[in-house]
């Protein structure tokens, strides 16, 4: 406690027993080394963790190596020195005891078939990326176990939620879920995670842990462009609260629990991209409202905004699925089919009056509706 009864996040590596994990989790793969990668392997890297971190580029890992610090994706965020970043997969992984996955949506399938080889027995893989694969609509778990036999299916997890990579990094408190089918296996991963300021929810719906995480991306587009185009708070709050019921109409098809949607997963997350300018997805959309389009955005930036291949992927799925997703559809035609950004407002405003809820059950409860009703 500071000055005033204020409470003081500081370096949680001053804190007596901080660095509690469970034993069995002593050397851990990091793969991918954006910001989000970083910033996972520089909390577990606090706990007194050996991590290695795979990048791509090697100008990233001169960076981490030499300077103590991502300077494309993570700059001003000093890295401790059990941080071992490095170019080997097969080094990256040599007697690891947890693997992260944390590489761009687009290129999972590809990194997990190089790992593959590397892989002898099963040990736990969480995958930290948010997004869908465009060529076959399939969440990343799916992509993973596509690439991996049966016996590992179930040392899957999934980690999601409302988080900022340079607020974790500063040791803002954050909430996270971590979702798996093994749930003895999610609750001691949650202890691996877990750190004062780094708060870990355990869960086992892992399609609605994923979707949420990536859907939200499209929504934090369509939230950027009515920011940027000063549309005010009201319009705002009506695209969150209407894109996620869109989120929980898809989930449902698609054999989410909807109870998920209203967690850290969804509606945290969901809140935390559309009104945060550290969002990546937001700036997209603030960028597209001003009238610059999706090719010039891409091509500015070595980062991925992953709501921009997962708003095709999205709309691939609602056509699959026979969802209405309005707000999906208007971002997409934005990016994808030049589209002025106005429209998407306009024609939401103008869509035929209906019923926000409807009464579904023996129980009497309203829920968001499902198709036909957005």
């Amino acid at each position: 406690m500071g000055q005033c009864g204020a409470i003081v996040f500081n370096d949680p590596t001053l804190i007596k027993g901080y660095n509690v994990t469970p034993l069995s989790f002593r050397v851990i793969s990091v793969i991918g080394a954006g910001a989000w990668g970083t910033a996972l392997a520089h909390l577990l890297a606090t706990k007194g963790l050996n991590i290695r971190l795979w990048a791509y580029e090697p100008e990233v890992v001169e960076s981490i190596q030499t300077q103590r610090e991502n300077t494309w994706y993570l700059p001003d965020v000093v890295l401790p020195n059990s941080i071992q970043a490095m170019s080997s997969l097969s080094d990256c992984l040599h007697r690891t005891d947890l693997i992260v996955l944390a590489v761009p949506s687009h290129t999972m399938a590809d990194m997990v078939s190089k790992l593959r080889p590397l892989l002898k027995t099963p040990l736990p893989i969480t995958i930290a990326t948010k997004g869908i694969e465009e060529s076959t609509l399939q969440l990343m778990s799916q992509v993973v176990e596509g690439q991996l036999p049966a016996k590992w299916h179930s040392w899957l997890t999934v980690l999601s939620g409302p988080s900022f990579a340079a607020e974790v990094c500063r040791w803002k408190p954050t909430t996270i879920l971590l979702a798996g089918k093994d749930f003895n296996l999610v609750n001691r991963l949650q202890q691996v995670f877990l750190t004062p300021q780094f708060r870990v929810y355990a869960g086992r719906d892992m399609v609605g842990a994923q979707l949420g995480g990536a859907l939200k991306n499209v929504m934090a587009i369509a939230a950027g462009i009515v920011d940027g185009l000063e549309l005010g708070a009201n319009a705002r709050a009506a695209l969150i609260t209407r894109g996620l019921a869109e989120m929980i109409r898809l989930g449902r098809e698609m054999g989410a629990d909807t109870s998920t949607f209203y967690g850290l997963s969804g509606l945290g997350d969901l809140v935390l991209t559309s009104t945060g300018t550290l969002s990546r997805n937001y700036q997209v959309g603030h960028q597209l409202a001003k009238g610059i389009d999706r090719e010039t955005l891409t091509a500015s930036t070595r980062t991925i905004a992953e709501g921009i291949n997962t708003s095709h992927a999205a709309m691939a799925l609602a056509t699959r699925h026979h969802v209405e997703m309005p707000i999906v559809q208007g971002v997409y035609r934005v990016l994808f089919e030049g589209n002025n950004p106005r429209h998407i407002v306009s024609d939401l405003m103008s869509r035929t009056a209906k019923s926000e809820t409807e009464r579904t059950g023996s129980d009497g409860m309203h829920t968001f509706t499902p198709f036909g009703h957005s």
